[in-house]
């Protein structure tokens, strides 16, 4: 299932479609012998005392298998899957692109305008980064961005579309679509990166992602 915008399609089906994407693979419920692997990341521009300024936790196919903070700067197995690809060559990219693009998130946030209503101390970030393969391609991609918990921003990264969820987010649509370096740095990430790391992991979990048997 691809991502691309194709002709003929309004923006609001290409929204839904994204929205689709990120439900399915939320679920567990990618297509045919498609597996997803998704990263939530949270980033700060302040945190208190001993509580990091960014989080992340990483899932396939909705089964948590890492997480990673800003103070150890070190990406944490989960469960068998993780350990079973925590020393891989993969996995040191995995936290080495984590690291970075945590920094990355948290320089943009302060030039983050909100409106001062909605304004209650310092700035978060949320971006759910998502890839889905199959067959050994990349066959859907998609980063949602949420301010302050509100979900702001929708990017497909195969056509390097932003959409706008929140009306209040149209600024920053504009500032973000403007900054081409920034899109193609998310789309690197969301359609390289991540459908790699999934593809490398797979390898690793082929027998350990077999479908869960359904009851009669």
């Amino acid at each position: 299932m691809l991502l691309k915008l194709q002709g003929g399609k309004s923006l609001a089906h290409t929204t839904g479609h994204l929205l689709l994407i990120l439900l399915l693979t939320e679920a567990g419920k990618t297509l045919g012998n498609a597996h997803s692997l998704c990263l939530n990341l949270t980033v700060k521009s302040q945190s208190k005392p001993g509580q990091p300024w960014c989080h992340v936790q990483g899932s396939v196919d909705t089964k948590p298998f890492l997480q990673y903070d800003s103070d150890s700067n070190k990406v944490i197995p989960l469960g068998l899957l993780g350990e079973e690809v925590n020393d891989t060559k993969a996995w040191t990219e995995l936290s080495q692109t984590l690291g970075e693009a945590a920094r990355e998130l948290r320089m943009v946030l302060p030039v983050i305008k909100l409106d001062k209503k909605e304004t209650r101390g310092p700035p978060s970030l949320q971006v759910r980064l998502c890839c889905q393969c199959e067959a050994e391609q990349c066959s859907g991609a998609s980063l949602l961005f949420s301010l302050n918990g509100r979900t702001a921003l929708l990017l497909d990264p195969m056509s390097i579309t932003w959409i706008v969820i929140d009306p209040g987010a149209t600024r920053l649509k504009d500032e973000w679509e403007s900054n081409q370096e920034l899109a193609e740095y998310f789309r690197k990430i969301s359609t390289g990166d991540c459908s790699y790391w999934l593809r490398e992991f797979l390898e690793h979990w082929e027998n350990m992602l077999l479908p869960e048997p359904t009851g009669n």
